[in-house]
Order: C-alpha cells, then sequence, then structure tokens
C-alpha cells in the first residue's frame, strides 16, 4: 500500500508543477495517466463504475467527481485533483485542492482550512480511539471558521478494494462507531463549503456541486493506524 500511495504522491506533485491559467483539465488527465503507466502501476478510477477519466478534477462549486474536459483553467479558479492508483494488489488514494494563479483572500481561507481540517481528523487516528472522533474534528474545525461539511459524500476504508468499510464521515459526535485498530487504512478526506453543506448532482451522472453554487475545497490522504500514531501514506 505504501508503495501505491507513494505514486500518488508523486503524481499529485507532478500536476501541481502543471497548473497555471490556460491549461485544459484534460491536459492534466493525460498528463497523470500517463506517468502513473509508467510506474507499472494503474489509474485506479478509469471505468470504476463507468467513470470516463483517470483523475477527478472539479472545479469552484464542483465538490468532486468532475470529469475532465477541453475546458481551460482561469486565473483565480479552485481546482480539486482527486487521484486512485492501484498497483501490486493494493489502492492508495489522494487528493488536494490548488490555486490557479492568484486567488482571492476567502478561497485561500477555505483551502487552508479544509486542509488543516484533515490533518486534526488524521490526528485523531489513533489505536483506541472511535472513528467518529476523526469525524469531530474535522467538522469542529470547518465550522469554527465558517465552513460547512458535505454530509452526502465520506471517506471510506482502502486496501485491496479502492472503498472498504467503514465509512468515514466528516461530520458526527465523538465517540462513536468501530474501535480504531492496529493495522486499519483509511482513506480520510473533507469536503468542505464556503457555503451550505447541501450539494446535487450534475446530468452527467458524475460533477457533483453545492446547492448554492458556492466554492468547494476537497483534500484527502491514505493513513494507516499503527502504534505509533497514525502515518500518512500519501505524501513524499
Amino acid at each position: 500500500m505504501a508503495e501505491s500511495c507513494r505514486i500518488v504522491a508523486e503524481v499529485l506533485e507532478g500536476i501541481k508543477q502543471n497548473i497555471a491559467p490556460g491549461i485544459a483539465t484534460k491536459e492534466l488527465d493525460e498528463f497523470a495517466e500517463s506517468f502513473i503507466v509508467q510506474r507499472g502501476a494503474r489509474p485506479a478510477f478509469k471505468g470504476y463504475k463507468g467513470y470516463p477519466a483517470s483523475v477527478c478534477i472539479s472545479v469552484n462549486e464542483q465538490v468532486v467527481h468532475g470529469i475532465p474536459s477541453p475546458a481551460k483553467l482561469k486565473e483565480g479558479d479552485i481546482v480539486s485533483l482527486d487521484i486512485g492508483v492501484y498497483y501490486k494488489g493494493f489502492y492508495g488514494d489522494a487528493a488536494i485542492t490548488l490555486p490557479v494563479g492568484n486567488i482571492s483572500a476567502e478561497p485561500k481561507r477555505l483551502l487552508s482550512a479544509t486542509e488543516k481540517a484533515l490533518h486534526l481528523g488524521i490526528e485523531k487516528a489513533v489505536i483506541g480511539n472511535r472513528l467518529s472522533d476523526i469525524s469531530a474534528a474535522i467538522q469542529g474545525y470547518a465550522e469554527s471558521e465558517g465552513f460547512s461539511v458535505v454530509r452526502q459524500l465520506v471517506g471510506h476504508g482502502i486496501g485491496r478494494e479502492l472503498h472498504e468499510e467503514p465509512q468515514v464521515p466528516n461530520f458526527g459526535r465523538p465517540g462513536q462507531g468501530p474501535e480504531l485498530r492496529e493495522g486499519m487504512t483509511l482513506a480520510i478526506e473533507p469536503m468542505v463549503n464556503a457555503g451550505g453543506w447541501e450539494v446535487v448532482l450534475l446530468n452527467d451522472g458524475w460533477t457533483t456541486v453545492t446547492k448554492d453554487r458556492s466554492l468547494s475545497a476537497h483534500f484527502e490522504h491514505t493513513i494507516a493506524v499503527t502504534k505509533n500514531g497514525s502515518i500518512i501514506l500519501t505524501k513524499l
């Protein structure tokens, strides 16, 4: 799993270098697919339940599962990139939201709060804690910053399958759900909206957007629960 997750981290780092106004989301998808295949892995999302691309690329009010296209990114956009890799029998999964050129203060604050919420959630992923301790930490911080967490979409277990039990919501009261044990691997992924938490699905059957069309950010890491605390697998 660590090898699979490292490829995910490397792809995201490569995409980060390519984000600029004027680049088409389809170009980013093609770069990612080529990179993954060159590493002897395969894109986990391509063909998954019919998804047509290798990377979910979601812009501005798109929360998740945006489909890459010839549409070009513009100065001031924010773009979420969600990547899964399958390598030697195991999956890795991570997401990041990046600014396109210079962005204004409020989107900057949204990105910062969502990433911090993710790390506060990860800190709770320790042996003996309950699953919802992760959820409560994410919700508590995001809402304290004046944002809302998406309820209809959640994180998940991951390993030999892309999506495994348990589901990992980004909201809830602490002290609930299964006890965290050594060896558990989880994809923790707060999706945080600048406005309300409600989302709707577009007609393409994939792209999920904020109901009020406010901006949304998405950060995700695959982590392992170990006797030395939680280890982030999807970082370089």
